[in-house]
Formats: C-alpha cells, structure tokens, sequence
C-alpha cells in the first residue's frame, strides 16, 4: 500500500515528531473541526495520517498539515469470534482497532498520539502530551476530554479553522463527565512557570482510546489493537489490559480536547450485537466482564441473559424495540 501525502504543509518551525492518527467514515465535520484545531496549535505535528475513505481533497488541502489519508477495512465475519446464538446478525461495524493499526504501521516517526475524530484539541494539547511521552517514553499517556454541550455551528467550524476560537469559548461550552476521573481546572492551564499536570494512576479501566499517546516501541509491545473486537466496545480496554500486564505505566494528563457532539443512546442499544461479541471475547480473555454497567441493563430489560457471575458466553434473547430505541435516544447529549 503507498501513501501520498498533501504537499500543502506550511515551512514553518514549530513541527514536533509527531504523528497523529485517527480514523473515520461518514464523519468529516468532526474530522476538519479536527484538523483545524490541529492546524492551530502551539506546535503542530509532522504528519497527520486518516484512515479514512470519504474526506475530500479539497478540503484536506485547505489544512496547513502533512496529511497522509489510508483507506479504511472492514472487518470480515467470518473471521469475528460470534455468540453461538444464530440471533446475531452477521454484520460487522466500522472497524476501529484495525483502522488504528494500519495508521501506526505507516507512522513515519516513534511518537504517536492517537485521537478520535470527534476531538478538537487544545492550543497546546500535542505539544504538551508529546513532552511528557518524552519524559515518560516508555508510557502509555492519556488526555482529558471536556465535552461540547451542543455540535460547534457552521460559523464556529469557520473561525475555529481561522485559530479564532479561543479555549476559554470551548470550555464555556463544555463540561466534565461526572462519571469519569477529572482534574481541576487550573491544573489544564499551562504558563511560562507551569505545566499541565499529570498523574500515574493502576486504574487502567479507566483508559480510554479517544486521545491517547504511547511510543511506537511499546504500541508494538502491546501488538496494537487486537482486531477480534468489532464495531463498538472494549478494544481500548483490552488495549490498557495489555498494557498492565506488560508492566507498562499509565498516566492521565491534564491536556485537554473538547469531544464535538453527537447523538447517543443510553444505554447504547445500536452497538447491542458488537458489544456483545466483544464482552464474550473480553471475558474469555481476561475472565471478567466489561462494561458491567451496560450489561446489567441490558440484562434488566430482557435482552441477554447474563449475570456479572456467570462464565458462560452471553445469549442474546431478543433485539429492542423500536420504542425502546426511542427511548434511549439523547439527541443533545454531551457524553455517553
């Protein structure tokens, strides 16, 4: 496979050896807030690999980076570990870990900071993660997400890509997920006399792939993402697994990104088939459940048969309504 980047990068002198990786399909608003928060950073990294199939050209070269844009693959069913149940449908999500993998094999240098595309990142979020992987390099680094209350407008997606939108607008607009561990808000502010903090935490259950950094050497140490996940649900966590197992240390950061907007469901029925393939994987692995909290209510309202006990591989006993679909659709949520 040969990668051709866009030749439009700015001879600038604040690139880092970095290279920033994400994927997507069908989610190129989010991907161009993305890259424009990216394009105006304190430093910017030296190549930005998409694995992606639907970006237009025109606008990736309206973006002052190196961007080097890989198809995407899809995952083969034939080769996805299912529930014996024939209930499962045979079809396969986007396939995120395998995406991620092929973006790190074409990595031209060792740092990687890996960000969904629903990031927009902060003025100094890939100078600051970089720096402390460099202190850290044998690490696995992750960020701290705020998250937009409401999708930016046409006109905020305009001055955002101009560098005219400021930090303090983004946090104005977003908040914290209570359910997740956060820092205080002066520890995200960097000035010519502190850093953003940082933190080694042995909670790796609480990693998560949405903005992460790790040296290539050790991404390769863990063997990437294991590809037998499909669609949605605990590949990163796994990945973090891994990662404790090979005694690789796991710090969180105060370096922020705003997570742009989107609908979700809670709990999430549209990934019901994919996460249950992925907790029956997850658990043969690893002899635990994840994501225990979705689990127990799907569990509640009839749709598996599963209890945080049980060894056997979770049954699917039937699919959601369409009123029960309805129901756990949030349009206007900031988080899952």
């Amino acid at each position: 496979m040969t990668t051709k980047p866009i030749t439009n990068v700015n001879a600038v002198s604040d690139l880092v050896p970095v290279t920033v990786i994400t994927t997507c399909y069908g989610r190129n608003h989010h991907l161009y807030n993305l890259l424009s928060s990216l394009m105006n950073g304190s430093v910017k990294p030296d190549e930005v690999i998409i694995v992606n199939d639907d970006a237009e050209p025109e606008r990736l070269a309206e973006f002052s980076l190196n961007i080097v844009k890989l198809p995407t693959t899809t995952t083969n069913a034939e080769d996805t570990p299912v529930n014996q149940t024939s209930a499962i449908s045979s079809k396969m999500d986007f396939d995120i870990g395998h995406n991620r993998n092929i973006g790190a094999a074409h990595a031209t240098n060792d740092t990687l900071i890996f960000l969904d595309v629903d990031c927009i990142v902060a003025p100094t979020f890939i100078e600051q993660l970089s720096a402390k992987l460099a202190q850290y390099p044998n690490a696995l680094i992750m960020g701290q997400p705020r998250y937009l209350t409401r999708p930016l407008s046409a006109k905020e997606s305009l001055e955002l890509q101009s560098g005219g939108l400021t930090s303090a607008y983004l946090n104005r607009l977003s908040v914290y997920n209570p359910y997740r561990d956060n820092f205080d808000e002066t520890d995200c502010t960097t000035t010519n006399m502190a850093h953003t903090a940082i933190k080694q935490t042995d909670d790796y259950g609480t990693f998560w792939s949405l903005c992460f950094a790790i040296k290539r050497q050790q991404f390769e140490h863990i063997n990437g993402f294991d590809t037998q996940y499909t669609g949605y649900g605990a590949e990163d966590t796994d990945f973090a697994f891994t990662a404790r197992k090979l005694a690789i240390d796991f710090y969180l950061t105060a370096d922020l990104i705003y997570h742009q907007q989107h609908t979700v469901y809670r709990p999430p029925l549209n990934h019901l088939e994919s996460i249950i393939i992925n907790a029956n994987h997850f658990y043969k692995k690893w002899q635990c459940w994840p994501m225990g909290g979705w689990l127990e209510e799907f569990s509640d309202m009839g749709l598996i048969d599963w209890a945080n006990e049980q060894s056997t591989p979770i049954a699917l006993l039937r699919n959601p309504s369409s009123d029960e679909l309805a129901l756990a659709h949030y349009p206007d949520a900031a988080y899952v």
